[in-house]
């Protein structure tokens, strides 16, 4: 049985987003979702969902807690299988895909918990997000010297696009802390350089301000509306902060109970009398 989430209403803390500025730089459809269903046995997680999105958005999937919004995302990123509808990602279309073939094509994703590797630095870490980009073999990693050698240069490469992600998100006194040291909030600054590490076309984010403080979702706020606005990347968002939500998104689509009631503007859908009626529980 689906919690009563927070009622939408704008938040005054949250950054403003510039909604305008992206909307005039949005193209065309990067990616639609057509009709995928999903099921578990006899459950219904996911309901002929469709939606799609445009280049440079930040597009916003909420709903109440088990809606089905995590299950929508690992449709996308190939975690799970729908049994219908199909995925088109830049003009190609799949019935389904696999993790690594999404993240070869320019899909990154952060999850819910996170999953860093506590006792390595912050470096260290995001690097790891580099991992697909690295072509030299395990020959010439061995064969490696210090002064010459493929493997020197590429290593030497991939730093300094970390670093870059390092500065961009204000953590250059942490880079050589263990991850585990680090508070909450940084810690989801580094999942979030971790994925941009891999120079994603499209970043899936799930619920990356959960557990945050007022002053720490204002900063991944800011953040994401940076990563949209200086990388070019395109941002779909599962949040539950409503106001937030409201105001960094350019498209929302809303999921209740594994269909879609809702989708359009924040703006129109504020005004949508079945997403009021699911968030504040009318008609349940």
């Amino acid at each position: 049985m689906n919690t009563v989430a927070e009622p939408i209403a704008p938040a005054a803390a949250a950054p403003a987003a510039g909604g305008d500025a992206r909307r005039r730089r949005q193209g065309d459809v990067i990616l639609e979702v057509k009709n995928i269903s999903l099921r578990f046995g006899g459950v219904k997680a996911l309901t002929d969902i469709s939606f799609d999105v445009r280049e440079h958005e930040v597009r916003a999937i909420i709903g109440p807690n088990g809606a089905g919004k995590s299950s929508m995302l690992n449709c996308i990123n190939g975690v799970y299988t729908p049994q219908e509808g199909r995925i088109t990602f830049r003009g190609q279309t799949f019935d389904h895909m696999n993790s690594r073939q999404v993240a070869e094509m320019g899909v990154a994703r952060t999850f819910q918990n996170l999953a860093l590797f506590k006792g390595m630095s912050v470096l260290d870490n995001i690097m790891s997000g580099r991992n697909l980009k690295m072509h030299t073999n395990i020959f010439q990693q061995a064969m490696r010297n210090p002064w010459f050698g493929a493997a020197e240069r590429e290593e030497n490469a991939h730093r300094e696009a970390v670093e870059r992600i390092i500065d961009f998100l204000e953590i250059q006194a942490f880079r050589k802390t263990p991850v585990g040291r680090l508070p909450y909030g940084l810690q989801k600054r580094v999942d979030l350089g971790r994925a941009l590490a891999m120079e994603p076309q499209v970043l899936l984010l799930d619920e990356p301000m959960a557990g945050m403080n007022v002053e720490e979702k204002q900063d991944m706020s800011r953040f994401i509306l940076d990563v949209n606005d200086e990388y070019g990347t395109t941002i779909v968002l599962i949040e539950h902060d409503m106001g937030v939500v409201m105001d960094i998104s350019d498209r929302v689509v809303v999921l209740d109970y594994g269909k879609k009631i809702g989708d359009g503007t924040p703006d129109a859908v504020r005004a949508n009398p079945e997403v009021i009626s699911a968030y504040l529980g009318v008609g349940h």
